[in-house]
């Protein structure tokens, strides 16, 4: 029986930064588990266009779902006027409950549905200069906030959560220079190119984080 998963977000999930087709968070969890992709996740996507453009694409009962989103939002607001931050996760807020409760309605109880914590190029320096970013003293806390509300949105609708801002800690920053536009660099502990995208050791690493979040259901996804 084939079996559908619909991945929705932005380019965490997508294939462009990893090397091309294939290579990406999503294709590469799709390939492993051997579901059909329906990949709606696009690039620089916010939560509002996961909302208003995404949603409404899912339009067959999904067997597994995966869910990017909040990062772009918070660089939107940084840019615009960090001023603005709290309601932008205000709005994260609004829109995962809407995002999750549709989704939930669109599956059966048991669909694995896995939200995933937003990453840290800087690896906790707070350092975006060196991301080409306006200096943000409060954008550690931030960001802790942030994931937090993905946290309890998933709680709130039964879905799971791949943590990945955990699991890419040292491997931004610290490990070499997250700019470098190589989706296979050298040393492999960088994880990132063009500053704030999972390059194909990244993508690899966020299929991992939605495969482990998947074992820990175990029982709910097999009956998926």
């Amino acid at each position: 029986m084939n079996r559908t998963y619909y991945a929705l977000g932005d380019s965490m999930s997508i294939d462009a930064y990893a090397g091309g087709p294939g290579q990406g968070a999503a294709s590469l969890l799709a390939d492993e588990l051997g579901y059909d992709l329906r990949m709606l996740a696009a690039d620089g996507a916010t939560s509002d266009g996961v909302v208003r453009e995404q949603l409404r694409a899912v339009d067959s009962p999904p067997h597994l779902i995966t869910l990017t989103m909040g990062g772009n939002d918070l660089v939107e607001a940084l840019f615009r006027d960090p001023a603005t931050v709290e309601r932008a996760i205000e709005r994260v807020a609004a829109n995962a409950d809407t995002v999750l409760g549709t989704l939930r309605a669109k599956s059966t109880p048991t669909t694995p549905i896995v939200i995933t914590t937003v990453y840290d190029p800087s690896d906790g320096t707070a350092d975006l200069s060196a991301l080409g970013m306006p200096p943000w003293p409060a954008g550690l806390a931030v960001l802790d906030r942030l994931n937090a509300t993905l946290r309890a949105a998933a709680q709130r609708h039964g879905a799971l959560v791949a943590d990945v801002h955990a699991r890419f800690l040292g491997h931004g920053l610290t490990a070499g220079d997250v700019t470098q536009p190589d989706a296979r660099p050298e040393p492999r502990e960088l994880w990132y190119c063009g500053a704030i995208e999972p390059n194909a050791w990244g993508a690899m690493a966020i299929r991992d984080a939605w495969r482990d979040a998947l074992q820990t259901a175990g029982a709910v996804f097999a009956e998926a």
